[in-house]
């Protein structure tokens, strides 16, 4: 019979098989955080797929494609200061969780942004979560001042259209 402790750790091998990113997806997360350190709406759009899916913390339903996602993310890097990556989790060769921590007027936050890639590097699908509920309150409440009539349209037009 196997202990508990020895599964564990056989998991935790098999985890860690795994510990970098396939030479793509590793170029776009690098051009990833050049965006996020530029603002530079180009870049963002050059890693995005043209069907990517943004799952956002405030929606159930996810928001498809790359106009709606720029839409998303170039505003979001406008309203949080203090911004910064702690760590970086890579989950297989496409699939990374990245660690964060802002601030959004009086509140501080932390999230976790997981990112999966295509087997051209493109980012296909982008998820956020963000804690505790007043930080994610005030964020939601701040996007939908700036964009939530634009991304409504967006969303229903399927994400790429004007």
């Amino acid at each position: 019979m196997t202990s508990l402790s020895q599964n564990v750790g056989r998991e935790n091998e098999t985890m860690g098989e795994i510990t970098a990113l396939a030479p793509l997806p590793q170029r776009t997360l690098d051009n990833w955080h050049r965006f996020v350190a530029s603002g530079d709406h180009g870049l963002l759009a050059s890693l995005l797929s043209e069907h990517i899916v943004f799952r956002s913390p405030f929606v159930q339903s996810p928001i498809p494609g790359r106009k709606a996602t720029l839409l998303v993310l170039t505003t979001v890097v406008q309203i949080f200061e203090n911004f910064r990556y702690y760590r970086t989790f890579i989950g297989g060769s496409h699939d990374v969780a990245l660690e964060f921590g802002a601030n959004i007027g009086k509140w501080q936050l932390k999230g976790i942004d997981l990112i999966k890639f295509n087997e051209t590097g493109e980012i296909v699908e982008f998820e956020v979560m963000v804690r505790p509920i007043k930080a994610l309150a005030a964020l939601g409440e701040e996007m939908g001042n700036r964009i939530g009539p634009q991304l409504a349209r967006l969303k229903e037009a399927g994400g790429n259209q004007p």
